[in-house]
């Protein structure tokens, strides 16, 4: 069989780039995409140093064309798709009475829509290939518990395990199957964003937030990007052939459903 092939959206930095290491020591070509060339083109420099085959893309998550376009490239660079990471995403932190039309659409567009087409341009794919394709979508402990400040981004992942149910129903009998992974709290530019705006609403010292929320997890100590690589290598393994239409928590103990 050929090498596997594993797209990984937002994989240029954060959680997806600790997505897209494990998959390339599983043995995945990789074809990244990720908004911000900077990132792009620093995770293209190290992968290439290390002799991983590599393909990077600069693209909008929330448009239709650009998913589509990555999924043309990554068949064009190596030929198929075995893997598609919906990973890419951000937040919104904002009291409720504060929550405006255009946060609700820039969230939605790129943590619900994204995930759409990113399905979309994968199954496309995937059901004219021979084999199980793995669509992983990035969910959050977010999508089975709600949060105060997090309003907006909790419905958003909530969607997004709707949408991985549904999607696992509708292509099941194309070989297909569709999962999530719901991490916790990790030491990443978001978690600073999110710890920023509560300490602003909240008087809260720096790092206040993330100690709060943090503090509970009983594995004692918060995400890290290999902790999320790691249930995504999974996912995309041969392992989790039979596993299909779930979000499964990475939190080290947080929500338990």
């Amino acid at each position: 069989m050929e090498q596997k092939v594993a797209v990984v959206t937002g994989g240029a930095s954060g959680l997806g780039k600790g997505i897209a290491d494990r998959l390339a020591k599983d043995g995945f070509s990789l074809v990244i995409s990720d908004v911000n060339e900077n990132f792009l083109e620093t995770a293209e420099n190290e992968f290439k140093s290390k002799g991983q085959k590599v393909a990077v893309f600069k693209g909008d998550v929330s448009l239709k064309k650009d998913q589509e376009a990555l999924a043309n490239l990554a068949v064009e660079k190596f030929g198929r798709i075995d893997v598609w990471v919906n990973n890419a995403g951000i937040e919104s932190v904002v009291p409720f009475a504060d929550i405006t039309t255009e946060q609700l659409e820039k969230v939605f567009a790129i943590d619900v829509f994204s995930v759409v087409y990113g399905i979309q341009a994968a199954a496309n794919v995937m059901k004219n290939q021979d084999g199980i394709g793995k669509i992983i979508n990035a969910c959050s402990i977010a999508g089975h518990e709600s949060y105060e400040m997090l309003a907006t981004y909790c419905a958003a992942k909530h969607a997004v395990r709707s949408l991985t149910v549904a999607a696992a129903k509708e292509y099941a009998k194309f070989g297909i199957r569709v999962n999530s992974y719901c991490p916790g709290v990790a030491g990443t530019a978001m978690w600073d964003r999110v710890d920023a705006a509560m300490a602003k609403e909240y008087g809260w010292a720096s790092g206040e937030a993330f100690e709060k929320f943090s503090a509970g997890i009983l594995c004692g100590r918060t995400e890290l990007p290999e902790d999320v690589g790691n249930i995504v290598s999974f996912l995309a393994s041969d392992q989790s052939d039979y596993i299909t239409g779930q979000s499964i928590l990475v939190d080290g103990g947080m929500v338990f459903r």
